[in-house]
Formats: structure tokens, sequence, C-alpha cells
């Protein structure tokens, strides 16, 4: 059994390739994808090189954890899950080639629990899923945010999650004039914000200067969250130190932030339209990773797998 994959031999060389996958176990599912989304933060590392050294970092490798499609066969003991459509948040199931993040392949095997079921209505927004619950993860681990830096993707996703967590609408700063566009909540030029009291800001942005471009504006005993991924962070430490200022670092979503945030998109809650602007073709991955990682214009891009 194979499949065709997205595969990095080395950074910024990529090619679609046919990879043989480990053989089910009883525990497995092997789901077809439809769609996979293209992350502009992790990937953009493995793609330039500069990704730390983490457990099973390696070229060549599959990327991607923002994968949806359908279950076709599973083990002995996952049979159940056959027909179901489900996101997957990558997958390590190749010989030849590392999964690292490993989701974004025609087919891949993994196991069923890992396979999260997703309304089916949502389409290829599904893929929003991964993105969706690592925001949410960063704003219930302590207070909502009063303002979030950068309109992008992860930006955008935080800011709903605000405000479908109850919180008051947030501020959102963003460079970019062209991604000021923004529906219940006010995005503007930092430049602009006169405000010197923001109680918690989270940072959508994986700016490497992010902690002493908002420390003038934190608030004494304030804390700043930080949701991007940072290959290097450092800062002036008397600005901080005036404002007893906190620091909490957001990893990777859990199960659970997975299961809240499918919740608020069952109950309608938060909306997932509008975030996906690029559409490519699998076979035209050469071209879409390039874009994704530098088209200004972009803000999300997801292949298409159904055709290949």
């Amino acid at each position: 059994m194979d499949a065709v994959a997205v595969t990095l031999q080395a950074p910024e060389s990529l090619s679609l390739r046919a990879l043989a996958l480990n053989p089910l176990t009883d525990g497995d599912v092997l789901v077809e994808i439809d769609w996979s989304g293209i992350s502009s933060g992790t990937e953009k590392l493995l793609w330039t090189g500069r990704m730390p050294n983490f457990p099973g970092m390696g070229y060549p490798l599959v990327p991607g954890y923002e994968s949806v499609g359908r279950v076709i066969d599973a083990g002995v003991d996952a049979r159940s899950r056959i027909g179901e459509w489900v996101f997957v948040p990558g997958a390590n199931c190749y010989q030849g080639a590392r999964g690292l993040f490993g989701g974004t392949a025609r087919r891949v095997v993994l196991p069923a629990a890992r396979a999260v079921p997703v309304p089916e209505r949502l389409g290829r927004d599904s893929i929003l899923t991964a993105l969706a619950a690592t925001a949410y993860h960063a704003i219930v681990g302590g207070a909502a945010p009063d303002l979030i830096v950068g309109h992008g993707i992860l930006g955008r996703l935080l800011a709903r999650l605000t405000i479908a967590c109850g919180a008051p609408a947030p501020t959102v700063w963003e460079t970019n004039a062209a991604r000021r566009d923004a529906s219940g909540y006010a995005v503007i030029d930092p430049a602009s914000d006169a405000r010197r009291d923001y109680r918690t800001i989270c940072d959508a942005s994986g700016a490497a200067d992010i902690i002493d471009a908002v420390m003038p504006c934190l608030a004494k005993g304030g804390e700043l969250v930080l949701a991007g991924f940072y290959d290097r962070l450092s800062f002036a430490f008397p600005p901080a130190f005036m404002r007893e200022a906190r620091l909490r670092i957001s990893a990777e979503f859990t199960p659970a932030d997975t299961a809240a945030t499918i919740a608020l998109i069952d109950t309608g809650t938060l909306r997932l339209d509008g975030l996906i602007s690029h559409a490519r073709p699998a076979a035209e991955a050469t071209e879409a990773y390039p874009q994704a990682f530098t088209d200004p214009e972009c803000l999300k891009m997801v292949l298409d797998w159904r055709n290949l």
C-alpha cells in the first residue's frame, strides 16, 4: 500500500512522491485525504530549514498537520470508524521519509484515536480545526486577551474565539493595511495605538522582536501570551521589569481543546468561514508552498487532493 505525498527532500526542495505506507495494525485507520492546509508558521520553518531539532526532525520528511478526509479502511478494532469524515493532525506512516508532521498526502495511516470526527458540512474549512484548537488553548490558559498582535489566520481565530468565549471584543494590531478587514472587533495600525494599559496581550505574529514591541503597551502586572512559534526571542529587561510583566508560552493544543472547539463550531458560536484565501490542486504543491509563505495576499493556502 502506498500514497502520493508532499515530500521535503531538503530545505526549499519539495516534490510529490509515491511512498510506501506502513501496514494497518488492529487499532489503525486508513484515511483518504481531500484537503490539507499549509501552515505559514511551523511548515515555513521546515521549508526554510530553520526548524529546531525536535525529536523526529530530519529530511526527507512529509509535512502537514491540517488534513481532512474520510476513513476508507481500518484494522479489526476500528472497523466502526469506516466512513467517518475526520480531521488528521499528522501521521507517521511512511517508509523512506519521516512523518513530521506527516499529514500532507493522499492517504495516511494513523491510530484511530488520533482521527478526530468533525462536521462534514464544513468541507475544506475543517482543516482549520488544529489552528482553532491552538487559539482556544492560548485563550483558556489565562485571561482572555484585550490585545491580539497580528491579523493573519491565527490572529483572526484568536479574535473570533475571544468573542465566542464571552469576553469583550479585543483590539487587534496589524501592520499590513490590506489585512485590517474585520467584523465585530477593531483592527488598527499599532503605530496609532496610544493605549498603555492592556492587561493581556496575545501575540500571533511570531515576530522575533515582539516582546520589545508590546511592552510599552502592557499594564503593570500584565501578561504577554506567546501563541506563535519562534526560533529565538530576546528583549530589553528594564521595560519588562518596570511593569512586572508576566510571560506565558502557549504550546500544543490538547484533545480537550479540540473537543471544546468543535462544540463551539457545532453550536454556531464559532465560525470558520471566510478564512481560507487560496486553494490549489495538490499536483501544484511545488508552487503552492512558496506562495503560502511569500504572498502577502495569501491568508491560508489549502491543497485539493480529490483529483490526484
